[in-house]
C-alpha cells in the first residue's frame, strides 16, 4: 500500500507542476493563486497532523504574494514521499488523532488522510482549470493520473 501512495504522491507533483506551469503562462487571475496556495497548505498542514506536529502559523488561505509555488511543490512532496518511505506497509493503517481548524478532534488513518489530500488536490486543480478556461486559455495540461503513468 506503501508504494501505491508514493505513486500517487509522484502524480500529485506531476499535475501540482503541470498546471502551475499554465498558471505562469496564463494571466493567472488572483483566485488562481489563491487556489493554489490553499492546496498546497493544506498538503502540509496534512503532513504535520500525520508527524503530530503542530499546525500553528500554518494559513488555510495563505497570501499568495509571498508564496514561491515551485519551491514549496518540491519541498511538499519530499517531505511528504521522505515520510511515507519512512513508514513500513503497516503504519498506512496507524490512526491519526487531530483537531480541524475549528478545533474538533478526528481520528483517521494514514491511508485514509494519503487519500484525502490527493482528492483534494485534485479538486482544486480542476477549480484552477475552469477560471483559467475563463481568461481565454485553451488548452489545459493533461492532468488525468493516466497520462501521468504513461509517461
Amino acid at each position: 500500500m506503501k508504494e501505491y501512495f508514493l505513486r500517487m504522491l509522484g502524480y500529485d507533483l506531476y499535475a501540482n507542476n503541470q498546471i502551475l506551469a499554465t498558471m505562469r503562462q496564463a494571466k493567472t487571475p488572483q483566485n488562481t493563486l489563491v487556489l493554489m496556495a490553499h492546496l498546497l497548505g493544506a498538503e502540509l498542514r496534512w503532513l504535520k497532523r500525520c508527524k503530530n506536529q503542530s499546525e500553528a502559523g500554518l494559513e488555510m488561505f495563505p497570501q499568495v504574494e509571498t508564496i514561491p509555488f515551485e519551491m514549496l511543490i518540491a519541498q511538499n512532496h519530499r517531505e511528504r514521499s521522505d515520510f511515507l518511505n519512512n513508514l513500513a506497509d503497516a503504519d498506512m493503517d496507524r490512526v491519526i488523532v487531530y483537531k480541524n481548524t475549528g478545533g474538533v478532534a478526528f481520528s483517521n488513518t494514514i491511508a485514509e488522510i494519503l487519500t484525502q489530500v490527493i482528492n483534494h488536490g485534485t479538486h482544486h486543480r480542476a477549480q484552477i482549470g475552469q477560471l483559467l478556461k475563463q481568461v481565454g486559455v485553451d488548452a489545459l495540461p493533461p492532468l488525468d493520473f493516466i497520462f501521468y503513468i504513461r509517461q
